[in-house]
Formats: C-alpha cells, sequence, structure tokens
C-alpha cells in the first residue's frame, strides 16, 4: 500500500443500517449504521465513519462447533434462542451471527425447523441478527426465503452470497428487507464482480456488506490483510463498486493445530488469544463487523477497538 495522506482520498464508504427498532418497523433494541469512512481505519480524531461493531456467532446444530467452545459452554449449546439471550445479558455483543448449521446435514428439507429457530433467537435476544444460512444451492431457494420471512421487518444481514450462489439470497433480501453478505475468495477483483451481480439483481449497494473471507491467523490470514486493505484503500480512491463495508469472521481460527494439541490446561486461552488476535487485525484492515465464536473474546476485543477508537464515535 503506498503512502497517500488520508487527505488525497477522495472516495468514501457507503453506509448500511443494520437491525430495526419498534419505532422502525422491527422489535431490536438498537439499530446499527456501519460503514462511512472516509479514511484509513481509526485514523483521525475522532475517527471518521463509525466504530467497528463485534458479532459473537452460535448456531442451531453444535454437533460440528469448534470443540473448544462445546467444552466451554457445555449444555448451553442447545438451545439456540437461550444461547443468544446468554450472549447478550452476559458478553455484551454488539450483534447476533446465528449459523444454521443444520442444514449442513445431507438431504437437509426442515425449512420449518429454520424459521422456528430463527423467530426463537428474535424472540430471546433483542440484539440484530446476521444469518448465516446453507451453503448448498440445491436448498439455498427454501432456505433463505424461510430465514428472510422469519425476520421481516428486522432487517437482517444474510449470508452468504457467492458468484455461483447469489440470486436466491439476493430475492430473499429483496422480499423482505434485508442485508447481505457477499462473499468471495480472497480476491478483490471477485469481490468488485458479485458486487456488480447483486446491484444488477436489484440489491442496492447501502445493503450489501462484503466478505473477502478471512483465514485463521498463520493459516492465510496475512494475505486476507492485504486484500481487505486493496479493498479499502480502492473504495477510496473512489471505486464505487467495492465502497461496501466489510465483515470478518474467521471460522477455522478455533479448530487450528495449536489449539486442538494445546496442553488442557491453557487450551481455552490459547484460543481466546488466537480468536482475539486474528479478529482485531481485521478491524486493523477495514472490516466494519468482526466475528467470533469464544465467549471470552468478546470483552477483550471490545476493550481493545474502544482504546483503538480513543473513546470517540458512535456505534
Amino acid at each position: 500500500m503506498g503512502l497517500e495522506t488520508i487527505s488525497s482520498f477522495t472516495g468514501q464508504i457507503g453506509t448500511v443500517l443494520l437491525g430495526a427498532t419498534r419505532s422502525e418497523g422491527g422489535s431490536r433494541s438498537i439499530s446499527y449504521t456501519i460503514g462511512g469512512e472516509r479514511d484509513l481505519p481509526f485514523l483521525g480524531s475522532p475517527p471518521s465513519g463509525h466504530k467497528p461493531l463485534v458479532a459473537y456467532e452460535l448456531c442451531d446444530d453444535a454437533a460440528v462447533w469448534p470443540p473448544v467452545v462445546r467444552e466451554f459452554l457445555g449444555d448451553r449449546t442447545r438451545e439456540p434462542g437461550a444461547w443468544a439471550r446468554e450472549a447478550g445479558d452476559t458478553w455484551k455483543p454488539d450483534l447476533i451471527r446465528l449459523v444454521l448449521t443444520s442444514t449442513r446435514k445431507r438431504d437437509f428439507q426442515d425449512f420449518a425447523s429454520l424459521r422456528r429457530t430463527v423467530e426463537e433467537v428474535l424472540q430471546q435476544s433483542p440484539l440484530p441478527l446476521i444469518i448465516e444460512g446453507s451453503t448448498d444451492q440445491a436448498i439455498d431457494s427454501e432456505v433463505f426465503a424461510a430465514c428472510g420471512e422469519a425476520g421481516e421487518g428486522e432487517r437482517l444481514l444474510l449470508g452468504t452470497a457467492e458468484a455461483g450462489r447469489y440470486r436466491s439470497i439476493a430475492a430473499a433480501a429483496l422480499a423482505y428487507g434485508h442485508a447481505v453478505i457477499a462473499q468471495s475468495p480472497i480476491d478483490i477483483n471477485l469481490a468488485k464482480q458479485l458486487n456488480i451481480l447483486l446491484r444488477e439483481t436489484g440489491v442496492p449497494a447501502d445493503r450489501i456488506v462484503i466478505d473477502p473471507y478471512t483465514g485463521a491467523l498463520g493459516y492465510g490470514f496475512e494475505y486476507s490483510f492485504s486484500v481487505m486493505e486493496r479493498i479499502r484503500t480502492s473504495a477510496l480512491k473512489g471505486d464505487c463498486d467495492l465502497a461496501m463495508p466489510m465483515i470478518s469472521g474467521a471460522p477455522d481460527t478455533l479448530t487450528i493445530k495449536e489449539v486442538r494439541e494445546a496442553d488442557p490446561g491453557i487450551r481455552q486461552r490459547v484460543a481466546v488469544t488466537w480468536e482475539f488476535s486474528t479478529a482485531l487485525a481485521s478491524a486493523l484492515a477495514g472490516a466494519s463487523i468482526v466475528s467470533v465464536r469464544h465467549p471470552e473474546t468478546l470483552a477483550l476485543l471490545r476493550e481493545a477497538i474502544d482504546a483503538l477508537w480513543g473513546g470517540a464515535g458512535v456505534r
């Protein structure tokens, strides 16, 4: 990256509104605007745009969730609604990110259960909600329609759209008033192309959040960081097709060798340290939302972001 000064940038990151309070037609306790930056992350006094948010990830079928998290939480992973409520009350994330891991089961068809799960999480937690749906194009349409309808009026963030499978999620977002996560495999050109495709389907720029895909620290994250920097810098230089806020989650961080093989007495600390380091670096690269899975990562991450922000700005 070059040595451009802040004043040399002519572009600006667009904004996306997430969550809807009762006065906005939803039932969330708060709504957030992300994006809006006119310079590189955490520069300026106060920095431009909005302070990065921290999302806590949970799932509806914990069988495939990181063992270190299941070990920490025990039976609390059995009920997504209660899990989301406790997360909000105890660990204080800004948002909840629900990963519908049940859809990974072979020949999954129970779309009614997905709707009930989304409704339960929305009832139990008042926080804005991100939903990670299917990874199978064959069931995308039903999955995203069920999730989108269950959260109608709440301004969810639905994920993830990819180059080969984006029309179903775009249709659900447009039909029910949600935003979309656009994920590309650590490539600035592919990220731009997907944003263009989504906009051509009718999804406006202010309802797209870029996910450049994030590898774990030491397992590809360094390349992810450089791509995030390039996306941010290109947008600030005036590329409107990349001028959307970014979201970053590194789902492999808690399953890497260093965590799996750590001594049981320090495994939890190793997991939290690794996840914290990856997430904070993502915020420094320009992510407006960083997602984590270990509850003890949340307080550390919010404290670090607040300190870097200098106590200024708004969430």
